[in-house]
């Protein structure tokens, strides 16, 4: 894939970091604090939970559908986990940034390495549990796996947070530990806030 360039004066900013850490929920709680944020919606091909709404929570897709994007090019990112895959469909970003807007990715930490690759000046925020006991509970806790799947999300996890704390520099600017959700969020937008060069 290739270097994208951001139109307009819109800022992309990445918030990544293993699975069951509360991504989802820290960007509900930036949402809440700052509305004009656009929160971009991913495509999968993992099945729908009861509680999930299609094109709110994510584009449920076929994995025919997903390829056939794939080949257009229509993802600023995408990677499999788990054996499912996620992406982040490409002109509706563009066309958040065009408009002036901070998008904010919700994603793994693979796609946050291709984010890096496409988008050089994204600003990218890897999120870290407060110990991997908290992050077992909180994916136990969750009720939506089982234990073989949280057990291969936790190896994933670690694998996640070793890449992350080497690439801190590199790929991601900051490090923000997820000990209470509205601490973590109120970081974050003190980030957003400040000077956008200067990795913590």
């Amino acid at each position: 894939m290739d270097e994208v360039e951001a139109p307009g004066t819109g800022r992309l900013v990445v918030i990544s970091g293993p699975s069951g850490v509360g991504k989802g929920t820290v960007v509900d709680a930036l949402r809440e604090r700052r509305p004009s944020l656009r929160v971009s919606v991913s495509a999968t091909t993992r099945p729908r939970r009861p509680h999930e709404v299609h094109g709110e929570h994510y584009f449920f897709l076929s994995r025919e559908q997903f390829d056939g994007l794939v080949a257009a090019d229509g993802f600023l990112e995408w990677a499999e986990f788990n054996g499912n895959r996620y992406g982040t469909p490409l002109q509706a970003v563009l066309d958040a940034l065009a408009e002036g807007h901070t998008v904010l990715l919700e994603i793994e930490v693979q796609g946050a390495l291709q984010v890096r690759d496409r988008v050089p000046d994204a600003l990218l925020v890897f999120l870290m549990p407060p110990d991997a006991g908290e992050l077992a509970r909180r994916l136990h806790g969750r009720g939506t796996e089982s234990s073989d799947e949280i057990a291969d999300r936790l190896s994933i996890a670690d694998q996640e947070m070793a890449l992350a704390q080497a690439l801190r520099g590199d790929v991601f600017d900051h490090v923000v530990v997820n000990r209470v959700v509205g601490e973590a969020a109120e970081e974050i937008l003190r980030i957003l806030d400040g000077p956008s060069a200067t990795p913590a």
